[in-house]
């Protein structure tokens, strides 16, 4: 629940960091500067929860826009998503390059049941049916029943972002890092989960 309240803080503060980017830089046509310095760039994106490929894109209006497409792999689960991201990004400090950024976006992928689930149970390698015994935290034991999904599921699941980015003068990379919670949905289970990241693009 504490990221909860943190995602929804940061959430409350956006309207102002956008009033705050309105009204800084021009450009000579009196459209606002994105400052990013890049039109398109793409790389890696390393995080806690999931790593894989990211490619963004700036739009034509001149005014911070993106489309970022994620495509990633989680550490334990054994499977995939893509994930695209509409994100609006705005001056820090008059510093160029130096970006800050927030948006929305929605995910699809698919895993393995047993590879997915935090719960014990799904982890263990064994055969349907099997007993296995596991001591509680009351030091009494229980018998537990387990089984080996392999199954497949589609997941599927919406996402938040904010991140900072910074577009390294004279050479053609971006370096940025990011938190991105999302909501998903899998085989009929649902949850919230955090996942911060760290980035390297090559731009042109």
């Amino acid at each position: 629940m504490n990221y909860l309240r943190l995602t929804a803080l940061m959430l409350l503060l956006l309207p102002g960091l956008a009033a705050n980017a309105q009204s800084k830089k021009k450009s000579s046509n009196g459209s606002s500067s994105s400052g990013s310095g890049y039109k398109t760039g793409i790389g890696l994106r390393g995080g806690g929860w999931s790593s894989g490929l990211t490619l963004k894109h700036f739009l034509g209006s001149g005014k911070g826009v993106a489309i970022e497409g994620l495509l990633t792999t989680e550490y334990k689960a054994h499977g995939g998503r893509l994930t695209i991201l509409g994100e609006k990004h705005m001056g820090v400090a008059d510093v160029k390059g130096l970006q800050f950024y927030y948006g929305a976006g929605f995910h699809a992928g698919a895993y393995q049941g047993r590879y997915y689930f935090a719960d014990d149970r799904f982890y263990y390698d064994g055969r349907n049916g099997d007993v296995y015994l596991r001591r509680g935290k009351n030091g009494f034991y229980y018998t537990d029943s387990y089984y080996y999904d392999t199954n497949t599921y589609l997941a599927i699941g919406a996402d938040l972002i904010l991140g900072l980015e910074y577009k390294l003068p004279d050479l053609p990379f971006v370096v940025g890092v990011d938190y991105k919670p999302f909501f998903e949905v899998f085989h009929g289970y649902t949850g919230f989960y955090n996942d911060a990241a760290v980035s390297l693009r090559v731009t042109f």
